[in-house]
């Protein structure tokens, strides 16, 4: 797979440039990316093919751009990790909700074993039973909620910390890199042959 598959986007549509070969053949073989819904549906993308070189190029130029401007860079990312990446006051609400799910297991486990042993009212314990799992199941779906966004936000920390520390360590480059390639770039897109941008992994556009 190429390491460009996945990362260019079309600047009309929103969809995927898919690989293509030209002139298999003979010595001018070339690989182009278009979009895939290039020719799909009645209306057709305007936006233009482009070669693997005009990708490496458009990339070589935004990343020196970016270093240009590295301090402050870096300085706004740890300003987003600190303000969106916080998730204590949502694992305290987890904690809560963890609470609460043994206390209604604990209540529902009771409502069974005294059914079980105490001829109770069946319509009276039918609704009680049908109550704590509807409110198990409310209270299941808030914990759920908050723990996939706890884990969302330690894998965006984890990403933009991770581009931190690439670009720190990142010098001005002559030439297409993939290493860098890999571990800087979220995106690319293509608006127009004169209109391509490059979206890092910590939302930078150039």
């Amino acid at each position: 797979m190429s390491v460009f598959s996945s990362k260019i986007k079309c600047g009309e549509c929103g969809c995927w440039y898919g690989s293509k070969v030209w002139h298999s053949n003979d010595k001018y073989r070339r690989v182009i990316y278009q979009c895939n819904n290039k020719y799909k549906g009645d209306k057709k993308c305007g936006t233009p093919h482009i070669t693997e070189d005009e990708v490496k190029a458009v990339f070589v130029r935004a990343v020196n751009i970016l270093l240009c401007e590295r301090d402050e860079l870096i300085a706004n990312v740890q300003t987003i990790i600190a303000m969106l990446c916080d998730s204590t006051e949502l694992e305290k609400r987890q904690a809560e909700l963890h609470s609460e799910l043994e206390v209604i297991v604990e209540l529902t486990e009771r409502c069974v074993n005294e059914n079980a042993r105490v001829a109770l009212d069946q319509d009276e314990y039918t609704e009680r039973y049908n109550s704590l799992v509807e409110r198990y199941e409310k209270t299941k779906a808030q914990y759920d909620e908050a723990a996939q966004t706890i884990a969302d936000n330690a894998a965006r920390k984890k990403q933009m910390e991770q581009f931190i520390t690439s670009i720190e360590s990142q010098q001005p480059i002559t030439e297409f890199d993939e290493e860098t390639w890999t571990s800087l770039v979220d995106f690319v897109t293509v608006y127009s042959e004169k209109d391509i941008r490059v979206t890092f992994r910590d939302g930078t556009e150039v």
